[in-house]
């Protein structure tokens, strides 16, 4: 899986990053979930995305955090622009056949990716509870995301292989991201964890010369704007140093 490859990768640069520098950095890895809805350009085509993903992040003795982070998009709710992407392809009772004449089952998902790289600040809430920040972050990146057509293992000739980036509406471009929320970061243990609200604005294209269904419509090729506001939830793993021990020998 392509996304878990490039997660693989900006966990790894991470790593390398922190290792060469000789600030005393702390490391976590992330982990993260976010609910979101639609707006702008992205919502004429889905409904509510789920948030799936991870990354690595830096923290300075300056309370300023560098990550790499990306998500798996992903949701089954859809808006106008597919209203009528298969009209084309039913008979007069509404269903689409396969090869052999039976009714075929179609299933349908929204699918994206990005990957992004972040600049943040934790800020101390309270010199007494030393745990508790806010977190402010910005990022920018990569962003993708597309309509999957699933037709298990029935044959439908007209959307299988090659055929599906017909209907997909396969869009791609840069996006910016921020965050606000709360992170509660005890100097020790693994109950670490943050919270709030996510923001993220995409300027993309799309990148198919022609959609099946409208064969007779020009793709149009302005720039989109793909917004998505939601919340994100997510856990911090850290990694701790082992601590130099002093051995006395008699």
């Amino acid at each position: 899986m392509r996304w878990l490859t490039f997660l693989t990768f900006l966990i790894v640069c991470c790593s390398l990053f922190a290792q060469s520098t000789k600030q005393s950095f702390s490391q976590m890895f992330q982990v993260h979930y976010g609910a979101n809805l639609p707006a702008g350009d992205l919502a004429k085509r889905f409904g509510f995305l789920n948030h799936i993903g991870g990354g690595m992040l830096l923290r300075t003795p300056k309370n300023l955090t560098f990550s790499l982070e990306s998500s798996l998009l992903f949701g089954n709710q859809f808006k106008s622009e597919f209203d009528s992407v298969f009209s084309h392809l039913t008979d007069s009772q509404g269903n689409i056949t396969d090869i052999n004449g039976d009714i075929a089952v179609v299933m349908t998902y929204a699918r994206g990716f990005y990957a992004n790289a972040c600049l943040g600040k934790y800020i101390p809430l309270s010199a007494k509870k030393k745990a508790s920040h806010l977190h402010l972050q910005v990022g920018a990146g990569y962003l993708q995301h597309r309509f999957r057509i699933e037709t298990n293992s029935q044959v439908i000739p007209q959307i299988e292989t090659n055929y599906r980036k017909g209907y997909d509406r396969y869009t791609t471009g840069i996006n910016t991201s921020q965050f606000i929320g709360y992170s509660f970061l005890p100097e020790e243990g693994f109950y670490q964890f943050f919270a709030g609200f996510y923001a993220q604005q995409g300027y993309t294209y799309n990148r198919r010369t022609i959609n099946f269904d409208q064969p007779d419509v020009p793709v149009s090729k302005d720039l989109r704007l793909d917004l998505q506001f939601g919340i994100r939830l997510g856990w911090y793993i850290p990694f701790y140093k082992a601590e130099p021990r002093d051995y006395y020998f008699e």
